[in-house]
């Protein structure tokens, strides 16, 4: 019989390569690094390029009980949610690569407030950090501004940069070692030019995270995955600017929606409340993988411990 040649695709760009974290002999503390992006082609397909490192896994975890999550998520960590840093300990007791620190929004907030709760989470887990301001971009500014002095050669992921703020946390990413993650919502050209803006800062685009902002599944994950894709094609097409590692929050978006947030007076049809969430959460995620996330921000426990499962199939060639 004839050789079939499988036809391959011919890229001239590649992903580039981040590590997140430092280890004693990097100028840190952590136990371990997490190194993402590189990627020769498309996402999982192995025959044609290289995929050397798996999408990393981040848990969320917020500096104090959070006031609008699903009960559903709060009885799956049960009362570590009350201290971060017992939340930060079960977070990589659970699998996490990353650990995800988002200040809330409330009153006791402050730099020094700041300070204190990201050094017992450094000190409560060894793996690398994100940390998330609580979403207001002043807020965010005058909260990230002493994490990052606190936190200095700990190679920390500081976000979110948006076109209204980003000067301001790329300043102290460039004072103090550490990366920024750069969002844009849902748009090639504005996550292309958030990136020259910030690279025009003379941040090495090597620490520098891209953010296309995504929606759960439904209209939301149809056009975030087609901006997803479209950055992935330009990056291995050779455009320079669109060749970041992505980071995306599955997490947050799918526990919102009202599939896997509401309860009450839903079709039956929808089914356990609890599976259906776990389901929506993990859904997301893993159309996001295919889609070609480096980094997910997940929620749910048992939602990790599936989209791992995925990953690793899917690196298994």
């Amino acid at each position: 019989m004839p050789t079939i040649e499988v036809p391959k695709e011919k890229w001239s760009g590649k992903v580039r390569e981040i590590t997140l974290g430092a280890t004693a002999a990097d100028g840190g503390t952590r136990a371990k690094t997490v190194t993402v992006g590189g990627e020769t082609t498309l996402p999982y397909l192995h025959f044609e390029g290289d995929i050397p490192h798996p999408p990393a896994i981040a848990i969320e975890v917020q500096d104090r009980k959070p006031a609008d999550w699903s009960p559903v998520l709060l009885e799956a960590w049960g009362d570590v949610t009350e201290d971060p840093a017992a939340w930060a300990k079960a977070a990589e007791e659970a699998g996490a690569d990353v650990v995800m620190l988002r200040f809330s929004l409330h009153d006791d907030l402050s730099a020094e407030y700041a300070r204190e709760t990201l050094r017992v989470v450094l000190d409560a887990t060894g793996l690398p950090l994100i940390v998330f301001g609580p979403g207001q971009a002043e807020l965010d500014n005058d909260l990230l501004v002493p994490v990052a002095e606190e936190g200095k050669g700990e190679k920390l992921v500081l976000g979110v940069c948006e076109d209204k703020n980003y000067r301001t946390i790329v300043a102290a990413a460039l004072a103090h070692g550490h990366l920024v993650d750069a969002r844009c919502p849902m748009d090639v050209n504005l996550s292309k030019q958030l990136n020259i803006l910030i690279s025009d800062m003379n941040l090495p685009l090597e620490r520098v995270v891209m953010d296309p902002t995504t929606g759960a599944l439904g209209y939301g994950m149809e056009y975030g995955y087609s901006v997803m894709e479209r950055l992935r094609l330009a990056a291995l097409q050779g455009d320079g600017m669109t060749q970041q590692p992505m980071l995306v929050t599955p997490g947050e978006e799918a526990w919102r929606a009202k599939e896997a947030r509401t309860e009450e007076g839903v079709p039956e049809a929808w089914g356990d409340w609890a599976e259906r969430a776990v389901n929506w959460e993990t859904l997301t995620a893993s159309a996001l993988v295919e889609s070609g996330a480096d980094i997910l921000v997940l929620r749910h426990p048992e939602s990790v411990k599936r989209v791992r499962a995925m990953i690793d199939a899917l690196m298994s060639n």
